[in-house]
């Protein structure tokens, strides 16, 4: 798709991605990335179906050889007042944003954003699209190692095995211990654990 873009006379054409949309705890993370048409990477796939290893071995041929990248993080507060859909595509917005040299055509997994550079959405983008896959491999990375840092402050959660999905031990944490200042109580689950412990009294806030 990229390829299609230079052709149409785009130069710089970036790939917008999110990681952590569906997670019921910490920020929602995206990337942008430019890669150069003169330094391919080999093995560019949707980062869901990377090991850890090698996602994080791509993500530093990805830095080293892209013309640009950038990630960018939207909290789960924010979360909890704009709804995830709207702090997603926020996220790739400031991603897109933060790319030096600014790209001049953008192809984004799944979502249309609310930007001025002419861009694309792209269905599955992560899995058609080596620019979109580079992005989601280092919104990836970047995620799950914030995740694991929250996972020393709240160690009860199991959040470095799971990164805050709504897996089975992450949910009865939940009922048992109740939800961190950290979790998204606009997510069912998390709203319906919060009765009864203090962070009921500061829902909304």
């Amino acid at each position: 798709m990229e390829r299609e873009a230079r052709a149409a006379g785009f130069a710089r054409v970036a790939g917008a991605d999110e990681a952590g949309r569906g997670s019921l705890f910490g920020p929602v993370f995206a990337a942008a990335v430019i890669l150069s048409p003169d330094r391919p990477i080999k093995g560019l796939r949707d980062s869901k179906l990377l090991s850890a290893g090698r996602r994080e071995e791509l993500a530093a041929v990805i830095v080293e050889r892209a013309v640009a990248w950038a990630v960018s993080s939207v909290e789960a507060a924010l979360i909890d007042r704009i709804n995830i859909y709207n702090a997603s595509g926020l996220a790739m917005k400031q991603a897109l944003e933060q790319l030096e040299p600014a790209p001049d055509y953008a192809l984004v997994d799944g979502m249309r954003l609310d930007i001025l550079l002419p861009h694309q959405r792209v269905i599955h983008g992560d899995a058609r699209c080596q620019a979109i896959a580079a992005a989601s491999i280092l919104a990836k990375v970047r995620r799950d190692e914030c995740i694991r840092q929250w996972d020393q402050v709240f160690p009860r959660y199991g959040l470095a095995r799971h990164k805050g999905y709504g897996t089975p031990d992450h949910l009865k944490a939940l009922v048992v211990h109740g939800p961190t200042p950290q979790h998204r109580f606009s997510f069912e689950p998390v709203h319906d654990a919060r009765s009864g412990f203090l962070w009921e009294a500061v829902e909304g806030s």
